[in-house]
């Protein structure tokens, strides 16, 4: 890896020279010095040029992308290329979805021009190289952001900072990262208070899926529930084992979707939870998985559903879908939509 681009002026010249190794055989670039701003002119081998606009910022965060494509709309007949020293993958996919084109130091590419035809995407790093120990977060993977977007999702208040602290369960100066990073996001904001509220839940919680999913947070372990699903629901109402169901099972709670053919559940114990459930390990035919969860907020906040089950809130449960396989994340669209509609049944005052 290079040296870390200090300056946008750094920043402007690794950008172009990462740009310029990519261009096809043939084909040119001449950065061009203008009264509003710093162009690429982009030449095709039978002579054709077209213009490159560049927005070059040091940092880019994702509540930067609807400011920079303002800046850069405005030029009709140019692309829009955001430059940075890195972008991270939500960052990246937010410009495009903007229709903004962009390039970082790392070598991370998606550059679209009309005139000449041009198409140039490349992969760079999914993790900022030059982030060192002391520098704010860069995801929303771990236990202290976990609990915090958990407790921002899950009540329905602006939240004191010390009062986001007690119930998430998170030291202040992790929480103080966490939200610093949501800012950055443009996912809370803050008043002059000082207070953070969250005006996009839904956002947030699309965001988090980013950087957490039921199998990466566990020791998963996979089961057959011989007498079926019902039993096991059953069991599991009756038992001492600390769980919580989750999935397509949990979410029938808020918003039905077609019936369940498997159970996903975090449990404390998993050999505990199979013994007291009557499952049977397997490697074929599973439709029961238990998750030991890492991180425990899985278990915050849990409700007892109308089937007598401990099961997870429905955050959780959509987060879970949204990086579950097969039909999981259709399901949580649903249980997200059902969500939006009934706010008060579930987010808490």
């Amino acid at each position: 890896m290079e040296a870390e681009p200090r300056t946008e002026a750094d920043v402007l010249r690794a950008g172009v020279a990462v740009l310029t190794r990519r261009l096809p055989p043939g084909w040119t670039a001449r950065t061009l010095e203008v009264g509003d701003g710093t162009l690429v002119e982009v030449t095709a081998p039978d002579g054709i040029s077209g213009l490159l606009v560049l927005d070059v910022k040091r940092l880019v965060q994702g509540r930067d992308v609807a400011e920079a494509r303002e800046r850069l709309v405005t030029r009709p007949g140019r692309s829009g290329v955001v430059l940075a020293r890195y972008l991270s993958p939500p960052v990246r996919e937010r410009l495009m979805d903007a229709g903004l084109s962009y390039v970082d130091a790392t070598g991370n590419v998606h550059v679209a021009l009309s005139r000449p035809g041009l198409f140039i995407a490349d992969r760079g790093a999914d993790r900022d190289p030059w982030r060192g120990p002391g520098r704010p977060l860069g995801t929303l993977q771990g236990a202290p952001a976990a609990r915090v977007v958990r407790a921002l999702i899950d009540y329905d208040v602006s939240w004191p900072i010390r009062s986001l602290v007690d119930v998430s369960g998170v030291s202040t100066g992790s929480v103080y990262r966490v939200i610093k990073f949501l800012e950055g996001e443009g996912l809370v904001t803050r008043g002059g208070s000082g207070a953070v509220t969250v005006p996009d839940w839904a956002a947030l919680l699309r965001r988090w899926s980013k950087d957490y999913g039921f199998v990466r947070n566990g020791h998963v372990t996979r089961w057959i529930a011989p007498r079926g699903l019902p039993d096991l629901v059953s069991r599991a109402g009756e038992s001492s084992v600390r769980y919580a169901v989750t999935g397509t099972l949990a979410a029938a709670e808020w918003a039905p979707h077609a019936p369940a053919r498997s159970a996903m559940i975090y449990a404390a114990d998993a050999e505990e939870a199979a013994r007291a459930w009557g499952l049977r390990p397997a490697e074929t035919g599973v439709n029961v998985i238990v998750a030991e969860p890492r991180i425990d907020v899985v278990f915050a906040r849990t409700i007892v559903a109308r089937t007598g089950a401990t099961t997870a809130a429905p955050a959780q449960v959509a987060v879970d879908l949204m990086t579950g396989p097969g039909r999981g994340p259709s399901e949580a669209e649903e249980l997200v939509e059902w969500m939006t509609h009934h706010e008060s049944a579930w987010r808490r005052k």
